[in-house]
């Protein structure tokens, strides 16, 4: 067996490994070579997938891309959608209503998003190699052990951390013994990507019926993705191959007529299976993306959620890795992101109820879909789906905007105009002193957040700190205003000075 670097039982050979290259793997990728951790990601694959399985970034997740300069490779001509559907109900979610700096959905491929973040984390210095599947880990007061199979053979690598990123059938999970609660599959569903020349005289969107759902959705690409859901039909066998004729006749099932698909160039199956592991983290191995939850994949929600996951992650482990992260830190990320997840958890399960068969779920959609006519309500619902609601709970009774995510907006420095999107792309923490009172950081803080006086037209506060995720921690407003408040909340997020 062929170790990579030092032998087995000796120090890490590198900071943190990653199994699994997805988008949440990058995603946490890029965070730790932004902080200067080094990392090597484990891809089972030998190339990179063409075809996507999910479309889509929410707003929140724009947001987060913005702050760290990874949003220009993503954006295209027509590709910000300004509405989106809630369980295929009418009226759709008003997405330009709601309170966040890109209010609309980005309709790019998973594929497109993993090769920017491939190509950043690269840049960054983090190794990515591809054909590594992980087959087994050992870890121990000092690190982790990665049992890797190769092309050529099998090879360890070890690191001070490793992080499962390797989706819903997570073996990283499995092997530490991660309790991975939820239900089984009861809904049937398959997808196909294809042509579809009557395309200009179909329902797009959901059509649902007595005996399922179809999905019709053209994609900017020209291909057209089609998606059944069949209720009380779970498949047998998750892993068996799609054929042209079980897909064709599950759309003869559902709409009782055929349609006239052609050329399918991706088939797969999949279920409603809900899970949730019962913690994020089990010493030096944590869990990330599918590997941590997994629902029906309807609305984008999966992928991000995981890059959620990621970036909240990124930072709290670089400070463990760097040994300034404070007691606790590490663990805030399991504390944040397991009530997160198990939101996004319930929103999946609320729309596939709606999507449902029977009067009575008929007419509960007639009542959402009145509800969706008042502002506030679609609003609300559009919040949740997106994640632009998402608030962290930092104790008991703290004040807005604590917890919450900082908007964008215009600053004028020592140096010159700039905003606070381009202030968080270094990964660093961000002191932001409107009004000239916020007090010297000492030198050890201010290696782990930068410290700025800036100008606003609108200053929201006197000074706002901000967590490397963009979360504020700190504001100086009514109880938690004073100078005690800021050196105790840079203590808890960004350790001793």
């Amino acid at each position: 067996m062929e170790p990579l670097g030092t032998p087995y039982g000796t120090d890490p050979t590198v900071d943190v490994v990653i199994a699994g290259g997805g988008p949440v793997g990058l995603m946490l990728a890029c965070e730790l070579g932004l902080a200067g951790v080094t990392a090597v990601v484990l891809e089972r694959a030998a190339e990179r997938p063409t075809v996507a399985r999910a479309w889509g970034l929410h707003a929140r997740t724009v947001e987060t891309l913005d702050r760290r300069g990874l949003l220009a490779g993503l954006t295209e001509e027509k590709a910000a959608w300004p509405k989106m559907p809630f369980a295929g109900i009418r009226p759709l979610l008003e997405l330009d209503r709601i309170h966040a700096d890109h209010p609309y959905l980005l309709n790019v491929p998973q594929t497109r998003v993993e090769e920017v973040l491939e190509a950043r984390a690269r840049e960054l210095g983090v190794t990515v190699l591809v054909g590594h599947e992980l087959t087994g880990l050992d870890q121990d007061a000092d690190g982790v052990t990665a049992e890797v199979a190769t092309a050529t053979g099998s090879r360890r690598i070890r690191g001070r951390f490793l992080v499962g990123c390797d989706g819903g059938r997570s073996l990283v999970r499995k092997l530490t013994g991660i309790g991975f609660p939820g239900t089984d599959a009861t809904v049937g569903g398959m997808l196909c990507d294809c042509s579809l020349p009557t395309m200009a005289r179909e329902r797009r969107g959901i059509t649902r019926t007595d005996f399922g759902t179809v999905n019709i959705n053209p994609r900017p690409n020209g291909v057209v993705r089609i998606v059944t859901n069949e209720f009380g039909r779970p498949h047998p066998d998750r892993d068996a191959p799609v054929t042209f004729q079980e897909f064709r006749s599950a759309v003869r099932r559902i709409l009782g007529r055929d349609l006239d698909i052609e050329n399918p160039t991706f088939m797969t199956r999949f279920g409603d299976t809900t899970r949730h592991a019962d913690r994020y983290r089990e010493g030096r191995v944590l869990l990330a993306g599918d590997a941590a939850h997994v629902h029906f994949p309807y609305g984008g929600l999966g992928l991000n959620l995981g890059l959620q996951d990621a970036v909240n992650l990124g930072w709290k482990l670089a400070g463990e890795v760097d040994g300034w992260a404070p007691p606790g830190l590490l663990d805030s990320y399991g504390g944040e992101r397991h009530p997160a997840a198990a939101a996004v958890l319930d929103y999946s399960r609320t729309q596939l109820a709606l999507l449902g068969p029977g009067r009575n779920v008929t007419a509960l959609r007639d009542l959402f879909g009145r509800l969706l006519e008042y502002p506030e309500v679609n609003r609300h619902l559009a919040e949740l789906v997106t994640g632009a609601s998402t608030r962290y709970v930092f104790g008991d009774g703290a004040p807005d905007p604590v917890g919450g995510f900082a908007r964008d907006m215009a600053l004028k420095t020592e140096d010159g105009a700039t905003s606070l999107v381009e202030l968080l792309r270094p990964g660093r923490g961000l002191l932001l002193d409107f009004a000239g009172t916020a007090p010297e950081l000492r030198d050890g803080w201010a290696s782990r957040v930068r410290q700025v006086r800036a100008g606003s037209e609108e200053p929201p506060v006197d000074a706002l700190l901000l967590r490397p995720d963009g979360y504020v921690a700190w504001a100086s407003a009514g109880r938690e205003s004073g100078p005690g408040a800021l050196e105790e909340a840079l203590t808890t997020w960004f350790g001793e000075p």
